[in-house]
């Protein structure tokens, strides 16, 4: 990265000491106090994980571990004290317990012996000879590891270091290759007591890794849904806005009344009262609540905003033009993507690592206990934040990159002869100089979101009851969101549009690119509006399709997994993919549009001062003029009619 203060030649011309919005020919670094604060808090990060690997033992999550210390299915190190750990328990990769039927916790104990074993048995047994017998067929020792097959019928205290007869059938579930009972009475007791004393962490973090192939098969989906939408947009239509517009309304409908279902039948058919039941059973319903209120306000504003699809077809053709420019945009977001799955793996793998932080600490008999570390597990709010500001970060990265170059091919007199590799000039003045902007802007844009949402829903549904006090909260929200509105309103990815250009600093450039789109049509806006709706349109599709293929793999293993939240994590990812691949036809039109509005402002179209826009982009805002002045005719011809009414009076 330049240094500090470090200036950017593009030309023979020294910045002006008024601004004239065209791409700066020096720059300096910007917001480095923030990019300074974004490394400070990636030193945070990376102590996290290196604390979390070398205190915890993911292996132990993923695998399952003996009474002694030992991780099934790897080879082990020998904890002092407890003469039967660190065996090679390469070949024996299932948990058995030995007493499975009479689970107790006593003193956050389990009262049951835990071993290591290579296979479950899957025929009752009901003596010390159909366990010697099923030990030496299978190779499964399923008394303890000190004592031979042959004494199992030998030595008189072998029933003490052996399973409690009757050993029930057993098949190993993905649930941490647990050896699960399969006799309904043992089932019951075995869940209950196994599930419900172990914390919500390890049930959240158990359900991820037994449904990790099906979240990594999700993603995946979401991958193909989101470049199937990309060539979609690429190659838009109305018919295919209308077929595309059809499956949303279908796909939020069918989403909806699939989650509704399963809540209906989750209350119907509660027959083990677990703790993973019910935190399911709630999931569920916030999930359903939640979908059903989006789904409302999504279909309201399709309705609304249905008479504006084929003005946004022209316009996303002309974004489509804009992209042919610089072909290779389209392939950002594959950058993109493959950046974001190396950071979610690193970050769930350190994830892992907290959930499973603890000091082995040897007991009677020669087991061995893993005592958790209570405060690196308050860790995970910090590491929480981490994933949402560094995910927006590297999507910011993206989105500047892309701005930059639709800047660079926008105001280029020879539309003939493009500019010389417009994205990697692009890429190189952001990482450096710009970087510290994508830093404060990834953190501030998705800030802001959250009371911004929350006062204008608030507003919103106060405004329609009736009532004085509902009047006067309304007016105190209108007053809120006004003063919010009014500091805050200009934080959005304009700004990075006008860094581009200006090479400024976020808060600047926010604030001249809210100056700038203001003196412009505002149906004009609306149609751009429009368009970015319909762009966010098509990354629901892409979550609705993914939530519902996540809801039939997952909603199989519904009692022993708390499935809500790797499905909310699934969602959230699907979003950010589908955000990934289909911001550049959001970021380009925003850029067109900001661009339009500089060469209105510093251009008349005159010989001395044309246009930098192309003729068909300046046929689409001569037709939207056209459509503008006669909708503001015919407003002003119902106006005088309903004056004419009046007059009698």
């Amino acid at each position: 990265m330049q240094c500090l203060g470090a200036e950017h030649l593009d030309s023979a011309e020294r910045i002006p000491t008024q601004r004239q919005w065209r791409p700066q020919i020096y720059r300096k670094c910007t917001d480095t106090a923030w990019l300074f604060l974004f490394f400070l808090f990636w030193t945070g990060l990376v102590f996290i994980m290196g604390y979390s690997v070398a205190a915890g033992a993911t292996g132990r999550l993923l695998f399952g571990y003996d009474s002694f210390g030992n991780v099934c299915g790897k080879k082990n190190s020998p904890v002092e004290g407890a003469p039967l750990s660190g065996q090679d328990m390469t070949q024996k990769k299932h948990v058995f317990f030995m007493n499975s039927c009479n689970l107790e916790v006593k003193d956050v104990r389990l009262s049951s012996t835990v071993l290591c074993v290579s296979s479950c048995p899957e025929e009752q047994l009901d003596t010390l000879e159909e366990v010697q017998l099923f030990a030496n067929t299978s190779g499964s020792f399923l008394c303890v590891y000190n004592l031979n097959s042959f004494n199992y019928t030998q030595i008189p205290n072998a029933d003490l270091l052996c399973p409690r007869l009757p050993v029930p059938p057993s098949k190993s579930f993905p649930l941490f290759n647990r050896c699960i009972p399969q006799t309904p009475e043992c089932y019951s007791l075995f869940a209950s007591v196994l599930i419900n004393d172990v914390d919500s962490l390890h049930r959240i973090l158990s359900g991820i890794m037994s449904g990790r192939d099906t979240v990594l098969g999700l993603c995946i989906l979401a991958f193909a849904l989101s470049l199937a939408m990309m060539f979609t947009f690429r190659f838009i239509t109305t018919l295919l806005v209308h077929i595309f517009i059809a499956l949303i309304v279908l796909g939020l409908l069918f989403v909806c009344g699939v989650l509704w279902w399963l809540y209906y039948d989750y209350t119907n058919d509660l027959s083990i009262e677990l703790d993973t039941e019910r935190e399911n059973m709630k999931c569920l319903l916030g999930f359903a609540i939640a979908s059903t209120v989006i789904t409302a306000v999504l279909l309201t504003l399709i309705y609304v905003l249905r008479k504006r699809i084929k003005l946004t077809v022209e316009l996303l053709q002309v974004t489509n033009k804009a992209i042919s420019s610089s072909p290779f945009l389209l392939f950002q977001p594959l950058w993109t993507f493959a950046i974001l799955i190396f950071f979610w793996v690193l970050w769930v793998a350190v994830l892992l690592s907290l959930g499973t932080a603890g000091a082995a600490q040897v007991v009677e008999g020669g087991q061995v206990e893993y005592k958790p570390l209570s405060g690196i597990r308050y860790m995970w709010w910090y590491h929480l934040i981490g994933l949402i500001w560094t995910s927006e970060f590297i999507l910011a990265c993206q989105q500047m990159a892309v701005a930059g170059t639709v800047v660079t091919c926008y105001f280029n007199r020879n539309k003939s002869d493009p500019p010389d590799r417009p994205i990697l000039s692009s890429l190189s003045i952001l990482f450096c100089y710009h970087q510290g902007t994508v830093v404060k802007g990834s953190f501030l844009i998705t800030v802001v979101r959250i009371p911004r949402a929350v006062l204008m829903y608030v507003y919103n549904t106060l405004k329609e009851k009736d009532g004085a006090l509902s009047r006067c909260v309304s007016q105190c929200c209108c007053c809120c969101f006004w003063c919010l509105d009014k500091c805050l309103r200009h934080l959005n990815q304009n700004a990075y549009t006008t860094t581009a250009i200006n090479g400024t600093d976020f808060c600047t450039s926010a604030k001249d690119a809210l100056k700038l789109l203001s003196k412009n049509s505002s149906h004009f806006t609306s149609v751009n509006c429009f368009g970015d709706f319909i762009i966010f349109l098509g990354k629901v599709l892409v979550v609705c399709f993914t939530v519902f293929g996540g809801l039939m793999a997952f909603n199989y293993h519904r009692v022993l997994q708390v499935w809500a939240i790797p499905l909310l994590l699934v969602a959230f990812f699907a979003y950010l993919v589908a955000h990934s691949f289909l911001s550049v036809f959001e970021t380009v039109l925003d850029a067109l549009f900001l661009c339009f509005a500089v060469d209105l402002e510093t251009n008349d179209g005159s010989s001395e001062k044309p246009y930098f826009m192309d003729q068909e982009f300046l046929n689409f805002v001569k037709r939207i003029n056209k459509l503008n002045i006669r909708a503001q005719r015919n407003k002003n011809s119902l106006t005088s009619e309903e004056g004419t009414e009046l007059r009698p009076l």
